[in-house]
């Protein structure tokens, strides 16, 4: 599977700097820190959240479905009060 590739001119030094560092720190090369980095944008962050969310809600709609009351005997039970 081939994947997107991104190339960057005219960084300046000191965002080049600061990707270095980081990239030392965590002992990952600077293109393993720029997608580690972008990876975390919250535009990104928040897509995943709702995936994760969705996918939540699709696992337990079996379980909801099998344990959702009927109507009807809800309205039933709640007049016969």
């Amino acid at each position: 599977m081939r994947m997107p590739s991104l190339q960057i001119r005219d960084m300046p030094d000191d965002v080049y700097e600061a990707l270095a560092e980081r990239a030392q720190r965590q002992r990952r090369s600077l293109a393993q820190q720029a997608v580690a980095d972008l990876a975390r944008i919250p535009e990104l962050e928040a897509r995943r959240t709702r995936q994760a969310a969705i996918e939540r809600l699709r696992a337990a709609e079996p379980l909801l479905s099998a344990t959702a009351l009927d109507p009807v005997e809800v309205i039933r039970k709640d007049r016969d009060r």
